[in-house]
């Protein structure tokens, strides 16, 4: 007699700051899409949907709680105070039960139907399976322009990470336990997952429109993630301001040079200002900016030796 395989439980973990408008069609669809695989043999009949409330300030967690008792597949954890997208994320996937775990967004701009797509590639043997987006169309011209341009500029700075691909992804259990080792204060998952180094392979979907309400990641939040992968994962800008102190300072010797030449040697040397006012606008700017990366480092280690807890859970259901 043949073995029965085990079938893979499979946990999926949905990040929520005030999400109530766009919730209970994310719970219909992703409920139907548990369905559908515990259907076909591909996923075990415990698996789950894990809301993760991360401080909302609308009927979030209440929707949640409904949702959880009218069906147990929904389970919810609130945290005990709004900690930020990838930190709600990271309690989440550390908390999720399943030997399969895939995060996604809550509104459903990420196509829920590729899940089966990556629960394919982990029967296959697939540890990590990232969610690409095919096209950036539904973004705005300046949103696709600055997003395509980061990731070209983590990969050109020595950061691997994969090309339009953001939080939707599947971890094996084995991956998942291998990323809780990375004990950093900011844990910058796009840039941490492809560390881990199993097979993986990737999904190509279609993004669509936000369901509903409104984009919780406006562009300040967008500069600090994008800052955070960069100084989490490269000194690469701390030996550009090397680098640029060694240009400035060769340039400095030459414009020195060429003043003396000029004072002693011919008749052409005429006062003004120019030639004093931009070497110090020049120079200090310089000096600002250098200061300001440093500054950026500098943060990172103060944060990252307070050792504080990332997260304290409220509620779990």
């Amino acid at each position: 007699m043949s073995p029965v395989l085990k079938l893979p439980q499979l946990t999926i973990v949905v990040p929520c700051y005030n999400e109530q408008e766009v919730l209970p069609e994310t719970t219909k669809r992703l409920s139907a899409l548990l369905n559908k695989l515990v259907a076909a043999q591909k996923v075990a009949d415990s698996s789950d949907v894990l809301y993760v409330d991360d401080g909302s300030k609308d009927n979030t967690w209440s929707l949640i709680r409904q949702a959880h008792t009218e069906n147990p597949v929904i389970k919810g954890l609130k945290l005990s105070a709004n900690r930020g997208h990838q930190i709600a994320l990271i309690a989440g996937l550390f908390s999720a039960k399943g030997d399969v775990v895939v995060s996604i967004d809550a509104d459903l701009q990420d196509d829920v139907s590729a899940i089966e797509a990556m629960i394919d590639a982990y029967a296959q043997g697939h540890e990590v399976v990232y969610g690409v987006r095919k096209l950036r169309q539904v973004d705005t011209v300046f949103k696709r322009f600055s997003a395509e341009g980061y990731y070209k500029l983590l990969n050109l700075l020595g950061v691997k990470v994969v090309f339009n691909h953001a939080d939707y992804r599947l971890l094996s259990r084995r991956a998942l336990e291998a990323i809780k080792e990375y004990g950093e204060a900011n844990l910058f998952l796009r840039g941490i997952v492809p560390l881990v180094g199993f097979k993986s392979t990737s999904v190509y979907y279609d993004r669509s429109e936000r369901f509903a309400g409104e984009s919780k990641y406006p562009l300040r939040k967008m500069l600090s993630l994008a800052m955070d992968g960069i100084t989490s994962f490269t000194a690469f800008p701390l030996r550009v301001i090397s680098v640029m102190g060694l240009l400035v300072s060769f340039t400095s010797l030459c414009m020195i040079l060429w003043v003396l030449w000029t004072k002693f040697f011919t008749d052409s040397a005429l006062p003004g200002w120019a030639s004093s006012v931009i070497p110090i606008y020049f120079l200090g700017g310089l000096q600002l900016l250098s200061i300001g990366v440093l500054g950026e480092y500098v943060a990172k280690i103060y944060f990252e030796t307070k050792r504080r807890p990332r997260y304290f859970i409220e509620e779990m259901l």
